[in-house]
């Protein structure tokens, strides 16, 4: 078992803002679940109107909030930051318990559609390009046929106005939706998703990223085999390497780097949302 001030004590698995502990990696607060109770979590913010957000992070969202300091504090602010590669479940397991899984984007909200479409949960779809949250609400349909789309919207490629932004509020909560599925990509749906939450009548916000190309047909997910040995960044490289490289190449070796030293007690981070994401 690897021992460090930070990693796998006390002080490295702490409350979180939606009832689940969490694990510190790099300042993350990384949040130690299985799929079932972060499915069972989402609803009971349903239920009781409680807003949160979700965010859905791997080694990648990490690295950028490690980087940026507003970023870290946005992920500690979420009601969950589910584990959604295989390192972070792994980092989940040894420090947050047996129980932990990876909680990954396409999985969670399939899995969500699926196991309370019997309550009448209403789903907005936002992001994903011209058409591509439509065609998902469709082919989500024909999985789960008492499904509730509240609604879609593909924002453009550029920043929105004051007018347009109140527009999509007005529009969203106007749905009445229960859940709002973002799928802008890391950071920018965090980023989104935070400025929001207190703006949407919506209870639940999951930023989900590529799970709108992936159940609406537009991209291949990687075969399960390399999804359960952390080797998903490897597919998703191969098929899209000029967009991915950087992201991968840089990251990855960077992030075991930063978490041997954080292990060996040389550096210790604070999983506080108000505090300074490092402390000596």
């Amino acid at each position: 078992m690897l021992r460090s001030p930070e990693v796998g004590t006390s002080r490295a698995v702490s409350s979180a803002r939606g009832g689940a502990k969490r694990v510190n990696v790099l300042g993350v607060g990384v949040s130690a679940v299985s799929m079932q109770q972060a499915l069972d979590t989402m609803a009971g913010w349903i239920e009781t109107r409680e807003p949160h957000y979700v965010c859905v992070s791997g080694v990648h969202g990490v690295m950028e909030s490690h980087r940026d300091e507003s970023l870290r504090r946005i992920h500690n602010a979420a009601g969950l930051v589910t584990p959604d590669g295989m390192p972070l479940a792994w980092l989940g397991r040894a420090f947050g318990g047996a129980h932990v899984q990876r909680v990954y984007g396409p999985d969670l909200m399939l899995d969500f559609c699926s196991a309370f479409a019997g309550r009448g949960y209403r789903h907005f779809f936002y992001g994903g390009g011209d058409g591509v949250p439509e065609r998902l609400a469709a082919r989500l349909r024909e999985r789960i046929a008492s499904l509730q789309v509240a609604g879609c919207y593909s924002p453009p490629f550029r920043a929105l106005t004051a007018e347009e932004d109140d527009a999509l509020v007005q529009r969203i909560n106007e749905s009445k939706a229960d859940v709002v599925w973002v799928g802008l990509s890391t950071p920018k749906q965090e980023r989104w998703m935070h400025a929001h939450v207190a703006r949407l009548t919506a209870p639940a916000l999951v930023g989900v990223g590529a799970a709108f190309d992936f159940h609406a047909g537009m991209k291949r997910q990687a075969p399960r085999w390399m999804q359960r040995s952390g080797l998903e960044w490897l597919f998703r490289l191969v098929t899209e390497p000029r967009r991915l490289w950087r992201r991968y190449l840089r990251n990855n070796p960077e992030f075991v780097v930063r978490l041997l030293v954080q292990v060996a007690g040389l550096r210790r981070y604070d999983l506080s949302a108000d505090a300074p994401s490092a402390v000596a």
